[in-house]
């Protein structure tokens, strides 16, 4: 699933698909290829709307990534549930089980547990559970002492929520599933067709994943996604050749010897690091340069930016092909889109949102 918006990840959203917003330095969704292709899938079909070929010119036919993949783009958005019926058809129909995944969900969920569980309860429907402290933005669940779901409600007020159990947008669902979606129209699981089931007494069943799952839904979420795939929280192939406990450093980088790292810092391929720099905490993009006696502490710089010399970023996200001038300053919980220069001694101050292409 890639055709929605990623409205939470405005303004950096704005020029990018949330499936193509890197996480240490790879699109979210080429790390759910790798998911599937671990688990042994090896063909999907994808659905696009915003910023279509961004992730066609990326992904192209998947050959590149190990799967084989066809697109189906929405020219006007068909719901989860209308998508996946489209795709379905796209693929000639579907005779056998099949899976949903987000591609815009960072997640290291064991796929062959759940399809077991799915095959033991003989389910129709089968989603991937989360426990949530705060459930609110999520679909939320309940279950029977046989893992059978009774109640499924949308994004319930936190006080009003029956348990912190949430749907994580990971399905498996038997071909009859189809049938129950309503052809050429908008329809959702969560607001539609899920309630209808479990009213229903429909076998539909929870699995309660163990491993990591985020939603990456905003600012905070993000940042944090990049450091918990550092820290290996989360299962996923950092690039790079690994240079220290929790440190990488990608093809042909140049670092100069005076340069100091402290936490968790991953450098890009054909990155510049120059004389005197600090990096703490930090995902640093291909093709960047960081100016001399620059320091850069708990944040993301996306690829092809530069910051001249005397810089300062503070807990903050860069975007692509941005430049920032010598002694800028970026406080932290700022976001600075695709393309925007910021000139010589600027000092940004916190929760700054710059959208693409600004100029100051």
């Amino acid at each position: 699933m890639a055709a929605g918006y990623g409205t939470r990840l405005e303004p950096l959203t704005l020029a990018v698909p949330k499936p193509m917003v890197p996480i240490v330095n790879k699109p979210c969704m080429q790390h759910n290829l790798e998911l599937l292709r671990r688990n042994g899938i090896h063909e999907a079909a994808v659905n696009i709307h915003y910023h279509p070929e961004q992730i066609m010119n990326y992904f192209e036919d998947g050959d590149e990534f190990g799967v084989s993949l066809i697109y189906s783009f929405e020219e006007t958005l068909l719901g989860t549930a209308g998508g996946v019926l489209r795709m379905a058809e796209l693929l000639g129909g579907l005779d056998d089980a099949f899976l949903v995944l987000s591609s815009d969900a960072l997640t290291d969920i064991n796929l062959r547990h759940m399809i077991a569980f799915h095959k033991k309860k003989k389910a129709l429907a089968t989603l991937a559970l989360a426990s949530m402290p705060d459930p609110s933005h999520f679909g939320v669940v309940t279950l029977d002492q046989n893992e059978k779901i009774t109640a499924f409600m949308e994004k319930p007020k936190k006080e009003e929520a029956p348990g912190n159990l949430v749907n994580t947008g990971i399905y498996i669902f038997e071909p009859e599933i189809l049938k129950m979606i309503p052809k050429g129209k908008f329809h959702d699981f969560g607001r539609e067709l899920f309630p209808k089931l479990i009213a229903k007494k429909a076998p539909v069943y929870g699995y309660q994943m163990i491993g990591y799952w985020s939603d990456v839904g905003g600012l905070d979420a993000y940042i944090r996604a990049n450091y918990e795939a550092m820290k290996g929280d989360v299962r996923v192939f950092i690039p790079g050749k690994k240079i220290s406990s929790y440190g990488w450093a990608g093809k042909n980088s140049q670092i100069d010897e005076s340069v100091k790292f402290d936490g968790c810092v991953i450098i890009g391929d054909r990155a510049e690091i120059r004389r005197g720099a600090r990096l703490k905490d930090v995902v640093l993009g291909d093709r960047c340069v960081v100016g001399e006696n620059s320091v850069i502490n708990g944040s993301i710089i996306w690829s092809d930016s530069s910051l001249s010399k005397n810089s300062r970023i503070e807990k903050s996200v860069i975007g692509n092909w941005c430049r920032l001038g010598e002694g800028v300053e970026v406080q932290k919980n700022s976001i600075i889109s695709n393309r925007c220069q910021i000139g010589q001694g600027i000092r940004i101050p916190e929760d700054t949102r710059l959208k693409p292409n600004e100029i100051l």
